[in-house]
C-alpha cells in the first residue's frame, strides 16, 4: 500500500516536470523549425504567409557567390582552427591528467568561462599590439584560442576513463615513454581526440562574436554574411543557408556523441 502511494506521488510530481520540460524544448526548437519550414516557402515575402512548397531558394543559394565565398571561408577557418586546436588541446588534456598543478586547470579552462565579448576585445588588442592585420589568419588564431579548452576537456575525460595499467604494462615490457604513448595511450584516446576535433570545428564554424571583432573587410564568414543580410530583410536564401548550417552542426554533434559519448557531457 505504501509502495503504491509513493508511486502515485512520483507520478504526480513527474507530470508537471514533464510538462515544463516539454514547454522548454518547444521554446528552444520551434524557432528552428520555423526557419526550416520557411526555407521551403515559395513566397519571397517572409510575413507568415505560406505560398507553397519550393526548392528554388536552395537552387538560388547555390548560385549566390557571396554566400558561397563566405561558406568557403568558414570551412577553411573551421578546418584550420580545428586541426591546430586538436593538437594543442590534446597536449593540454594530457597535461591536465598527468600533472596535478592548481594553476594549470585555470589557465587551460579559463576561455570556456570568459565571456566571448571580453575574449574578442582582448584578442583585437593583442593583434593590434603585434601589428597583425585582421583577416583570415587573425580569425583562425582567435578560434584556436577558445577551441583548445573544449578539446582539452574532451581528451581529459577520455583519459580519466582509461585503464592506466595498460600503459604501465607496456613500460614493464620495455617500451619507451613515447612508444607507450603512441601504441597504447593514443589509440585508446583517439575517439576523444576525434570528438574534440569535431566539436572544435562546429564551434568555429558557428562563431559570430569573436569572428566579428577579429575579421577584416575581406574575410567574411558565413555567420557574418548572414548577419549582414538579415539587417535589411530576412530573405529565403538566409533561411535556406541557416537550415543547411543547422543540419551540418547536428550531423557533427551526432558523430561526436557516437564516437565519444562523454564528450558532450564533459562540455
Amino acid at each position: 500500500m505504501a509502495g503504491a502511494t509513493r508511486s502515485n506521488s512520483a507520478t504526480r510530481v513527474s507530470r508537471p516536470l514533464l510538462g515544463l520540460s516539454l514547454a522548454v524544448y518547444l521554446f528552444l526548437y520551434i524557432p528552428l523549425i520555423v526557419v526550416i519550414v520557411y526555407s521551403f516557402n515559395a513566397s519571397r515575402v517572409q510575413s507568415g504567409e505560406w505560398g507553397g512548397f519550393t526548392l528554388d531558394w536552395y537552387n538560388k543559394l547555390l548560385h549566390n557567390e557571396t554566400l558561397l565565398n563566405a561558406t568557403l571561408n568558414s570551412l577553411i577557418i573551421g578546418v584550420a582552427a580545428a586541426a591546430i586546436a586538436t593538437v594543442l588541446g590534446t597536449l593540454a588534456g594530457l597535461a591536465l591528467h598527468r600533472y596535478k598543478l592548481r594553476l594549470l586547470p585555470v589557465l587551460v579552462l579559463a576561455p570556456v568561462a570568459i565571456p566571448e565579448i571580453l575574449q574578442a576585445v582582448s584578442l583585437v588588442l593583442f593583434f593590434n599590439a603585434i601589428n597583425l592585420t585582421l583577416g583570415m589568419v587573425s580569425i583562425i588564431l582567435s578560434h584556436v584560442a577558445f577551441c583548445i579548452s573544449f578539446v582539452a576537456i574532451v581528451v581529459r575525460s577520455r583519459l580519466q576513463g582509461m585503464d592506466e595499467s595498460l600503459t604501465e604494462a607496456a613500460r614493464d615490457l620495455g617500451a619507451t615513454p613515447w612508444q607507450a604513448f603512441r601504441m597504447v595511450t593514443l589509440p585508446l584516446i583517439m575517439p576523444g581526440i576525434i570528438a574534440g576535433a569535431l566539436m572544435a570545428f562546429t564551434l568555429s564554424i558557428d562563431d559570430f562574436v569573436i569572428t566579428f571583432f577579429t575579421s577584416g573587410p575581406d574575410a567574411a564568414t558565413l555567420p557574418l554574411q548572414i548577419y549582414s543580410m538579415i539587417k535589411v530583410v530576412v530573405t529565403p536564401e538566409v533561411n535556406a543557408v541557416s537550415t543547411l548550417l543547422m543540419l551540418l552542426t547536428l550531423i557533427l554533434i551526432i558523430i561526436a556523441n557516437k564516437i565519444a559519448p562523454s564528450a558532450l557531457q564533459a562540455k
